[in-house]
């Protein structure tokens, strides 16, 4: 599955290096950043709290948020130019590192799995090993959620399969089907994000069980991600990207869970006060959000351990060509 996912962001790099190529939106003079997030998450706060408190527009930026249903599809508009920046997981830049104009992650939002395991039943004692005999849904193959999960099932000593002493995982589900499929299915569990994880308990359709964090420590999750020319010719404004993001995630370590709430809520209409506060709590709980965005080497080692533990692949990407910390370097205080 990532062989082909790497043959079709191929295939779209050679076909756009055919046409013109010459209209790059938000690029040159211009303060406006197209911005395609991976899915709509209070897993990445620190962002929204930068768009509603107004900290990008205090960096002299615009930003246009659009949302995407999963990593490969925001990858694929970073490539095809329908954005300037994506907020993906990293292993998409794995996948795309032999494309001319490469995509280089140049900040790190989020260090460890944001999502949360929810059950059919409730338990005040979940284990990992509740999930033997069972099948849980981690989303889709190649997805940096499910090879996570993944991880951290077979670092338990747990063997995936369809055994009665074994780990059912399911990797044939779209990230954002989970849910609906957990609710019709027969399955016994499955991994969500926030707000997902809150509505559907709330909805009476499940338990939130634990956080995956708990078993996955730190790991790069969550990245800015733009292509190598972009940040050639916008250093001012990657730079400046950062640094609202950073004022971000400073309000929501400064203030209280309903402050924090209050900045979200417009992000996430759907949600109460008290619901949001009761995400910003537990992603607060796990430590989900770098303080500096820097990525260290070691994080990305193991970050290619996780892709290497759920592929044939055996990936030994160069870190240096990956990655440029100098955004994130030049805004440290």
């Amino acid at each position: 599955m990532q062989k082909i996912k790497k043959i079709m962001l191929l295939v779209i790099a050679i076909i756009l290096s055919v046409g013109t190529g010459t209209i790059f939106v938000g690029c040159g003079n211009s303060n406006k950043i197209r911005l395609n997030e991976v899915t709509h998450s209070i897993f990445y706060a620190p962002l929204y709290v930068a768009l509603n408190m107004g900290f990008f527009n205090e960096e002299g930026l615009t930003v246009e948020l659009e949302s995407a249903t999963g990593s490969d599809a925001s990858m694929t508009a970073l490539i095809s130019n329908s954005a300037d920046i994506a907020l993906i997981g990293p292993e998409q830049v794995v996948y795309a590192e032999n494309i001319k104009d490469k995509p280089v992650i140049f900040g790190q939002l989020t260090q460890t799995d944001g999502s949360f395991i929810v059950g059919k039943e409730a338990s005040e004692s979940f284990n990992l090993t509740d999930l033997i005999g069972k099948t849980i849904i981690g989303g889709r193959s190649g997805g940096l959620p499910a090879m996570t999960l993944e991880y951290v099932i077979k670092e338990a000593g747990l063997t995936i399969g369809t055994g009665e002493n074994q780990v059912n995982l399911r990797t044939d589900v779209a990230f954002n089907m989970i849910a609906s499929e957990f609710i019709t299915s027969g399955n016994e569990y499955c991994t969500l994000f926030e707000p997902n994880a809150t509505n559907l308990q709330k909805a009476g359709n499940g338990y939130v069980l634990q956080s995956v964090a708990k078993y996955a420590g730190q790991l790069p999750y969550t990245c800015f991600v733009a292509k190598s020319s972009f940040l050639s010719d916008n250093k001012d404004k990657a730079e400046s990207f950062l640094k609202a993001v950073k004022k971000g995630y400073e309000y929501l370590i400064s203030n209280s869970y309903t402050l924090s709430a209050q900045a979200l809520q417009p992000s996430f209409s759907g949600m109460t006060i008290e619901e949001l506060e009761i995400a910003v709590e537990e992603y607060l709980s796990i430590n989900a959000w770098s303080s500096d965005m820097i990525l260290s080497q070691a994080s990305f080692n193991r970050l290619i351990d996780v892709l290497n533990s759920a592929s044939d692949e055996n990936y030994s990407p160069n870190y240096v060509n990956l990655v440029n910390n100098s955004f994130a370097e030049n805004i440290k205080a």
